[in-house]
């Protein structure tokens, strides 16, 4: 517990966060660490190491673009939120309005990995009338289609694994040369080097 409590100090130190909150439950876990107090002192990192991860989630909302083709991102809708435990960190950007809109969701430790590596993994099994296996930058996603059985409208979605996040595009009016076009505008090399 030590070890970790030094660690994640010098990790705050070196990066130079001025997170004021970080700051605040850094001290938190020293104060109740010296008095042995550890499931304060746990807490108090949870809360450390969620904030860290906000910050990060900030840092990661500016590297997707301003633009999706003629779709223009609603920076006001954008949102960065944490959760300890289940899932990790959840990060939203929408784009365009009205009937011409697409939204991107990033989560990280998200529980569709597993599944959605396996049928990446095995593409007879993803390759279907519902799916496709495709490529975006030289990373295999997964292109789901939906059709509504009463109105027998289509929509697509592509859900992108990226170390242990899981990019997810919707765009409930695009086509499915629309939606690829959108995935496009996305820098996923750029996204795999910094959701590690």
């Amino acid at each position: 517990m030590k070890t970790l409590l030094i660690t994640i100090f010098s990790i705050a130190t070196l990066s130079s966060l001025q997170a004021q909150d970080f700051n605040k439950q850094l001290s938190t876990a020293r104060t109740a660490y010296s008095g042995k107090k550890l499931e304060e002192a746990r807490f108090a990192m949870q809360q450390m190491l969620q904030e860290l991860d906000i910050m990060a989630g900030k840092d990661i909302l500016k590297m997707l673009p301003a633009k999706m083709d003629a779709l223009n991102a609603n920076a006001a809708h954008d949102n960065v939120s944490g959760a300890s435990g289940f899932a990790g960190i959840i990060i939203h950007r929408d784009y365009g309005a009205g009937e011409k809109m697409a939204e991107v969701d990033i989560i990280g430790n998200s529980p569709m990995l597993s599944s959605i590596n396996a049928l990446l993994a095995l593409p007879f099994i993803a390759n279907n009338a519902n799916q496709k296996v495709i490529k975006l930058e030289g990373y295999k996603a997964l292109l789901n289609i939906n059709k509504d059985s009463e109105t027998s409208k289509v929509t697509y979605e592509i859900q992108l694994p990226l170390n242990s996040s899981l990019i997810t595009l919707k765009a409930p009016n695009a086509t499915e040369d629309e939606i690829k076009k959108f995935a496009s505008t996305i820098p996923v090399g750029q996204l795999a080097k910094t959701l590690q």
